[in-house]
């Protein structure tokens, strides 16, 4: 079974631009539910707290080490909700908007565990009139499920900081996948800290109630977007490689055929989780975006060579069973608010880009950055493209220290290749490099920041 290699007219079969999402209403509601959930957090201890009973320095200590407490547990709760991959929550919101609100809570969670700990362990010494150390001996040794609730925190500080940018591309992408997906271990740990040591939550009651609810609700989300999505469009669908096609000395185009594709409900843009159960390839998934627009027919990903994964995709063979996660990311023509747009890529950054050319509406602006001729990946798709969907599309060729490729990357520079970039939405997909380049070449040109769109793995 494999797919032909189509002629570019063949591929060039997706629907126009779908109508403009707005979604500036919904992440007002959220961060109106966000707060309201924080309140209902610590209201077990404003009930459980007695007018005038926090008196004595001990007291004050406790006092604060608690509601930190609620508060960094509420906090942890809210991230891996942001993340649970709920397909009508990134619908509603955004991808790209939730991966900031995760990414910006952590440090958070972070400060407000470790200063739980702290002040609770402090409280508590003051009292029992010994010192710090000898304070967090006892509460190890006398409290059985602190010893989980101290892992859990150890876990999350090595999260926090392996989620710092540079350590986390240092590190090979399912290292850091699979070591960040041990705050669900993380989360389990300290939940039987909270509720058996827990002065406001190991009794029945309100705020007992409203803590499991928590849980309740964020393990149903877990399951919901992590497992019985992935399950169910796995089975509807069973995706297979059709074919293997490379472009270039590091590029290769995976197409991919299935059941009932037209019902995917995917967008050009988009990313999924690919993992093909092939022997070499099965532990590992990988994310890459669709490199043309869903026809119906096939999907596309075009992948380019950095690492041993993707240099081993070359050997794929058709008929190869895929299990995927997604359709994911909000990268898509839905996003736009204006009717005309530029995109700007570099590197496999063109491979959404691409994709995107066939969905947004006719009189775009491509900007495809490389540093040689041999670098301009699907040239030819992109230059049919171009003709077809009446787009403008520039070549910037050259070192970055050359001249020329410098001025364009600066507001005048920009303005002389898209005289009304102001009008018009930015899509931007490619190497660090290139991504915060432009968007200080977009704030240069004062471009509005709800029509500049990135893709969800520059966040």
């Amino acid at each position: 079974m494999t797919a032909p290699r189509a002629r570019p007219a063949d591929r060039l079969t997706a629907p126009a631009a779908r109508p403009v999402k707005h979604n500036s209403a919904g992440r007002l509601l959220l961060r109106t539910l966000f707060w309201s959930g924080l309140a209902l957090a610590v209201l077990p201890w404003w009930l459980g707290t007695k007018t005038g009973s926090v008196n004595t320095t001990p007291e004050v200590f406790q006092a604060a080490g608690r509601v930190t407490g609620l508060i960094a547990g509420y906090l942890l709760l809210v991230q891996v909700l942001l993340m649970s991959r709920l397909t009508w929550l990134e619908r509603w919101i955004g991808a790209r908007h939730l991966g900031l609100w995760h990414r910006e809570l952590g440090g958070s969670v972070l400060v407000m565990i470790l200063t739980h700990a702290a002040l609770i362990t402090v409280g508590y010494a003051h009292a029992d009139r010994i010192g710090f150390v000898s304070e967090l001996k006892t509460i190890l040794t006398e409290f059985p499920d602190m010893i989980t609730a101290f892992l859990a925190t150890g876990m999350l500080v090595c999260i926090g900081l392996l989620s710092i940018r540079r350590l986390r591309r240092a590190l090979p992408y399912e290292l850091w996948y699979f070591l960040h997906l041990s705050a669900y271990l993380a989360l389990l740990l300290g939940f039987a800290h909270q509720f058996s040591d827990g002065q406001e939550l190991f009794k029945p009651g309100l705020g007992r109630t409203i803590w499991i609810g928590f849980y309740v609700l964020t393990i149903a989300a877990v399951v919901l977007g992590r497992v019985v999505a992935p399950l169910s469009l796995n089975l509807r669908h069973r995706l297979r490689v059709a074919d293997v096609v490379p472009e270039g000395p590091d590029m290769v185009s995976i197409y991919i055929t299935g059941r009932r594709l037209p019902d995917l409900d995917a967008q050009a843009g988009q990313f999924f989780r690919w993992r093909f159960l092939a022997r070499g390839y099965w532990w590992q998934a990988h994310p890459f975006s669709l490199s043309a627009a869903p026809n119906g027919r096939w999907l596309r990903l075009t992948v380019k060579t950095v690492g041993s994964h993707t240099h081993q995709l070359r050997s794929l063979r058709p008929g190869v069973r895929i299990f995927v996660e997604g359709p994911w990311g909000d990268f898509t023509a839905s996003r736009r608010v204006k009717s005309r747009t530029v995109l700007i890529a570099a590197g496999s950054g063109i491979a959404p880009i691409r994709a995107l050319m066939e969905e947004l509406p006719p009189g775009a602006i491509v900007i495809y950055r490389a540093s040689a001729v041999h670098d301009l990946h699907l040239r030819h798709e992109l230059e049919h493209l171009a003709e077809l969907r009446h787009a403008t599309l520039w070549f910037v060729v050259g070192d970055r220290r050359d001249p020329g490729p410098r001025r364009l990357f600066t507001p005048a520079g920009m303005r002389e290749l898209v005289p009304d970039i102001t009008e018009r939405d930015v899509y931007l997909c490619g190497p660090d490099g290139l991504v915060e380049q432009s968007l200080k070449v977009l704030r240069g040109l004062r471009v509005p920041r709800r029509q500049v769109h990135l893709d969800p793995f520059e966040i």
